[in-house]
């Protein structure tokens, strides 16, 4: 039995490599139990996912409108509707921010480009004030990996974009959704050479000596920002749950 005073975080994780990265360790550090359930592998635990004090949505290669051919992204699309209806905590990186964007009524879509690599964010008025705020120096830069992008949902606070895309953080509630990668850490990248071979191998103007290179150099600012962001964001669940109980 749990002790009364852990908290649970369910990541839900649907390539094996694109996992919590960095923010694995803060969430322990902070008190939280970490689990990981496997998209597809078994139907989600709809009970458990609403009733985690934090859920995670990861990555992945696949496409948010792809539900004919990966069924159960209908099945994460319902309890992201459901737990973003009760002001859940959650947070989505990539893929899972586009399944935020989509539960929250907005389209997602093929962008008609690859955003592959280390770039900075462009942060908007709203996103100086966040928990993005600590991701703004020229000098820090993100990974971005997807070909796809999405509607700002109504409602929703854009924090951040790029030049090539305009909709890359958003805020509703509790809800924090990052279309780039924070979370990352070297050495876990190499998996992800690996892994996407083929998407690397198939994209002009990427490779991966140039991506390992560029991730060599990157790597460790982003670990130091994304590590303070990610806390801050925490820190501001925490602050709002505490004014809740007045």
């Amino acid at each position: 039995m749990r002790k009364a005073e852990t908290r649970r975080a369910v990541a839900i994780r649907h390539v094996a490599f694109e996992d919590l990265g960095i923010l694995g360790p803060i969430l322990a550090a902070r008190g939280y139990d970490v689990v990981y359930r496997e998209a597809g592998l078994a139907a989600l635990d709809q009970h458990e996912a609403m009733e985690a004090d934090l859920l995670v949505v990861l990555g992945g290669p696949i496409g948010v409108y792809e539900e004919a051919i990966y069924p159960f992204l209908g099945e994460e699309i319902g309890l992201l509707e459901r737990r973003l209806a009760a002001d859940r905590p959650t947070l989505g990186i990539c893929l899972g921010c586009q399944l935020i964007a989509r539960a929250l009524g907005a389209r997602v879509y093929p962008s008609g480009i690859k955003e592959i690599g280390w770039g900075p964010l462009v942060l908007t008025a709203a996103g100086e004030q966040s928990a993005l705020r600590f991701l703004a120096p020229a000098a820090t830069e993100v990974l971005h990996w997807h070909g796809d992008t999405f509607d700002l949902p109504a409602g929703a606070r854009l924090l951040a974009s790029t030049e090539r895309c305009v909709n890359q953080a958003f805020a509703a509630g509790n809800a924090l959704a990052l279309q780039f990668h924070a979370e990352v850490e070297m050495p876990g990248l190499e998996r992800w050479f690996i892994g996407h071979a083929c998407e690397i191998a198939a994209t002009a103007g990427i490779d991966v000596a140039g991506l390992r290179l560029a991730s060599a150099r990157e790597g460790p600012r982003l670990a130091r920002a994304g590590r303070a962001m990610f806390e801050a964001w925490l820190d501001e669940l925490g602050t709002r749950e505490r004014r809740s109980r007045r």
